[in-house]
C-alpha cells in the first residue's frame, strides 16, 4: 500500500530530493515542507497547530533538516514536532530523539553513563574556568558548538594566542557567562569513521582528511571512502544509537592514534551523500525500506 510521506526540511536540499524521488519510485505520495511553514494559536483553552494539509494527512513524517538560528527556533520546532506525534502521527526521528542528538553536551552525558567511550569534555563559562580547563586538557583541546553540524564552527585550540579571544568573550558576557565546549584533542591517523544506521542495516565509510587538516569532515573538504569496520565498531555505534533511541542515526567513531576508539557525536539528521559517492548505495532507497517495514508493522 502507498504511504503517505512529507519529507521535512529545505525543499531544494539534496537529501530532500533524493528522499522524494526514492520515495515516488516506489508509488508513495511524497511532499516536501518547509519548516517556515509550520506555526500554532494559543487561544483561551484551545492550543491549535497550522500545518500544510500534507502534515494533517501524513501517515509518516521524516524529519530531514534541522534549519540553523536561535536556541528558542529550536525549541519551537521542537515542541511542534512532541505535539503532532502525541496526535499519532509517526516522525522518523522522533522529537525527544532529535532534542537528544540536538545538544553535544546532553548526548554526551547519555552516552558516557552508558558506558560509551566519548572523549573527555569540559564544558565551562566564565574566564577562569574556561582557562583552567584548557589546561587541564593539556593546553590543546577543541572547541565545539553546542549545537551545529558538518565541523562548522570547530577551532582547535592549541596555545594562548588561540584562546585568548574565547577568553575575551567570556569576560566580556560577565556576570552572564559564555559557555564554552571544550573536549580533549584526540591525536589519530588522518582520518574517522562515520557508521550510518538504517534501523538494522548499515552502513559505513572512512572519512580521510586532506593537506594534513586534524578534522575529517566531508564538508571541510575530507575524501570519502568505502570501508568496512570491525563487528565491534558497529556495536559501539549500535549502542550509541540505541541509548539516544535515535532510528536513522549518523554515529561519528574516531580511532585514536593509540587503539582507543571514541563516539564523537550522533547525528540525528544524518548526511549521507559523501557515503552515496563512496559506496554506490542509494541510501535513500533504504530509508524508503524502513519506512514501509514501520508502515507494515504498523509502528
Amino acid at each position: 500500500m502507498p504511504i503517505r510521506v512529507v519529507v521535512l526540511g529545505d525543499p531544494r536540499g539534496w537529501h530532500v530530493g533524493r528522499l522524494l524521488a526514492a520515495l515516488c519510485s516506489q508509488g508513495h505520495q511524497a511532499t516536501a515542507v518547509c519548516w517556515s511553514e509550520l506555526s500554532c494559536e494559543v487561544a483561551g483553552k484551545r492550543a491549535e497547530m497550522f500545518f500544510p494539509p500534507a502534515i494533517a494527512e501524513a501517515q509518516i513524517v521524516v524529519v530531514r533538516g534541522m534549519p540553523g538560528g536561535r536556541l528558542e527556533d529550536v525549541i519551537f520546532r521542537m515542541d511542534l514536532l512532541g505535539r503532532l506525534e502525541s496526535q499519532g502521527t509517526r516522525i522518523v526521528n522522533s522529537p525527544r530523539a532529535l532534542e537528544g542528538a540536538i545538544d553535544k553536551y546532553l548526548s554526551l552525558t547519555r552516552l558516557a553513563a552508558a558506558g560509551v567511550a566519548v572523549p573527555r569534555t569540559i564544558v565551562a563559562q566564565d574566564a577562569d574556568a574556561i582557562q583552567q580547563a584548557w589546561q587541564s586538557l593539556g593546553g590543546d583541546c577543541v572547541l565545539k558548538p553546542l549545537f551545529g553540524s558538518g565541523g562548522r564552527g570547530i577551532q582547535r585550540l592549541m596555545n594562548r594566542q588561540a584562546i585568548e579571544p574565547l577568553l575575551e568573550t567570556a569576560r566580556q558576557s560577565q556576570p552572564a557567562g559564555a559557555v564554552a565546549y571544550l573536549q580533549e584533542f584526540v591525536p589519530h591517523n588522518g582520518w574517522d569513521v562515520r557508521i550510518l544506521l538504517v534501523g538494522e542495516r548499515v552502513f559505513s565509510i572512512r572519512r580521510v582528511s586532506e593537506n594534513g587538516d586534524w578534522r575529517t569532515n566531508i564538508a571541510l573538504g575530507a575524501r570519502p571512502e568505502a570501508f568496512s569496520p570491525p563487528e565491534t565498531w558497529i556495536d559501539v555505534a549500535r549502542q550509541a544509537a540505541r541509548e539516544l533511541k535515535i532510528e536513522i542515526a549518523g554515529v561519528d567513531l574516531l580511532p585514536a592514534s593509540d587503539g582507543r576508539l571514541f563516539v564523537l557525536e550522533i547525528n540525528a539528521v544524518p548526511g549521507w551523500r559523501g557515503l552515496e559517492t563512496a559506496t554506490n548505495t542509494n541510501i535513500g532507497r533504504e530509508v524508503v525500506r524502513y519506512l514501509e517495514a514501520l508502515q507494515s508493522a504498523g509502528c
